[in-house]
């Protein structure tokens, strides 16, 4: 159900800005999306599973909090990671 460590490395080394990066905001939004990805599937087959909605709610708006940061801060990545995830924006 979660994310194994090879995914995760995988996801890093995709989209770390530079060498040992796990904490940029784009390495953030790339793994908290897979997350999503994961749980939504989950939620989908266990449809009353009420403790995973509640954490799918809080990913979401971690990544919603992200993203608007990164819309402030640097306009060009922004569109690059939301181009590369396939997310909707307003």
């Amino acid at each position: 159900m979660s994310l194994t460590i090879e995914q995760k490395n995988e996801i890093i080394k995709k989209y770390a800005r530079h060498e040992g990066d796990t904490g940029s905001p784009e390495v953030q939004i790339a793994l908290n999306s897979f997350r999503i990805t994961q749980l939504t599937e989950h939620l989908r087959m266990h449809k009353h599973d009420e403790s995973s909605r509640r954490g799918l709610l809080k990913l979401v708006g971690q990544r919603r909090r992200l993203l608007a940061y990164l819309r402030a801060k640097d306009y060009g990545r922004f569109a690059a990671i939301t181009e590369s995830l396939k997310l909707r924006t307003r």
